[in-house]
């Protein structure tokens, strides 16, 4: 049976099992994107800060002093599976009303990498909990995190959960995040690997994927952020919220003397998720803000 959860204790039950990575020296092409494990110095000099995502000028430094490796924490594996009978792939056809392309897994991979991890996409129909246990087992062997997702009506969740509660520790809850629906999290497996369950509607994933799976991979990157940025922007029409759960609503931004944060219409589209350039937070104390109202925006790194 789920429990329902703030947001902010499943956010820290979800880092307590995101532990760093261990650090290992790269050749310096490979390090790119990774995180520095160490503190970097030039005779006494500190050039480069333990924690920094290493980019293409901290390479060109790392050169210029003569080394030809860093000390870095790898880029996490992200396995990423998607699990439902009524899911399709994108290019074949729909057989019947009750089919629906199969979308998560591509949304997914694609988030956890631009995050910093690898992902790979694992596409699967099970018939039953034991196919669905092997892919999982065959999985754990190249992955420091499993993230999972169903159908958007949720007919998967039942044999999800079943599997991984057979495959380690693993507890299901609904996060007070409007719309949220139920998620599993835990450890499986032999090395223990963490693992996160998903809502099968594109959104919610979404949703779920910024602020709950992100900062898990970038805790794993050592990273010293972990979290998007946030900015205060006045509101240009009014939003509600729920009453004791935390809301994430997509807008738009708009720079100038004043930052404004626009809504975005019709909320319940997927297409919201790539137009917005930000969400914005309204906490789980909060029913609403109105037009005026300078409220925290969670900024999307894109450009439009």
């Amino acid at each position: 049976m789920e429990r329902e959860i703030s947001v902010s204790e499943f956010s820290a039950a979800l880092l307590a099992i995101a532990q760093p990575l261990a650090a290992f020296d790269m050749p310096l092409l490979d390090a790119h994107g990774a995180t520095l494990a160490e503190n970097i110095y030039a005779g006494e000099r500190l050039v480069l800060k333990s924690g920094s995502r290493i980019r293409s000028t901290q390479i060109g430094l790392a050169a210029s002093i003569g080394l030809n490796r860093l000390p870095t924490r790898p880029h996490p594996r992200v396995v990423v599976i998607s699990a439902g009978d009524d899911l399709v792939e994108p290019g074949q056809k729909l057989r019947d009303h009750e089919d629906e392309f199969e979308t998560n897994s591509w949304m997914l991979t694609t988030a956890v990498k631009e995050a910093g991890a690898m992902g790979y996409r694992v596409h699967t129909i099970p018939e039953n909990s034991e196919q669905l246990r092997l892919i999982i087992e065959d999985q754990l062997v190249r992955a420091d995190l499993i993230v999972i997702s169903g159908e958007s009506h949720d007919e998967s969740f039942d044999l999800i959960t079943s599997t991984l509660q057979g495959l380690g520790e693993v507890e299901s809850v609904i996060p007070k995040l409007t719309d949220a629906g139920r998620h599993n999290f835990g450890t499986i497996g032999p090395d223990k690997t963490p693992v996160i369950t998903l809502p099968g509607d594109p959104i919610a994933a979404y949703l779920s994927a910024e602020i709950f799976v992100r900062p898990m991979i970038r805790t794993m990157l050592g990273a010293v952020n972990i979290h998007r940025n946030i900015l205060q922007a006045q509101l240009t029409s009014p939003v509600e919220s729920k009453a004791g759960y935390t809301s994430l609503i997509r807008a738009t931004l708009t720079s100038g003397a004043q930052l404004t944060v626009t809504p975005l219409p019709e909320q319940e589209l997927l297409s919201t998720l790539s137009d917005a350039q930000g969400l914005i937070a309204l906490p789980a104390d909060s029913t609403g803000a109105k037009a005026g109202d300078l409220v925290d925006v969670m900024v999307l790194e894109r450009n439009h």
